[in-house]
């Protein structure tokens, strides 16, 4: 599936940051921001298009949150805590400004958001494989 292909490479890209380059180095620091920021669209969306397969009609349109509350009640998501303070972290990224609260970011992604990105993506692989074997 496309967009579960395009989420797992862009979340590698993530697992792979040199979040010690990410403590002096502010272009890199944003850089890390950014690619977490296009790995949680992904995700989403790549959430949103599982549950469609596995016949979830809510599924259909959505909002980001809409998709993410559906996904934990359904058993897709585990930790809508996280999920959730991901969700606001991505709306306000665009406007952090002061260097606490980009060290606090870079500390939530590498310590609470990949971590939570590997389960969803664990997660969708095996639903998708579920959803695949129902076909045949």
């Amino acid at each position: 599936m496309k967009k579960l292909d395009n989420f797992s490479n862009c979340l590698n890209v993530l697992k792979n940051a040199d979040f010690k380059l990410a403590d002096n180095n502010e272009i890199y620091r944003t850089g890390v921001i950014g690619q977490f920021n296009l790995t949680f669209e992904l995700a989403w969306k790549a959430l949103q298009e599982v549950l469609k397969l596995h016949g979830a009609e809510e599924a259909s349109t959505g909002s980001p949150r809409e998709i993410l509350q559906l996904g934990y009640r359904l058993g897709f998501v585990d930790d809508s805590a996280v999920w959730l303070l991901m969700l606001k972290k991505r709306n306000t990224s665009v406007h952090v400004y002061n260097e606490d609260e980009v060290d606090e970011m870079i500390l939530l992604i590498r310590d609470s958001f990949i971590p939570a990105f590997i389960v969803l993506e664990n997660t969708l692989r095996k639903k998708l494989s579920e959803a695949e074997s129902d076909w045949t």
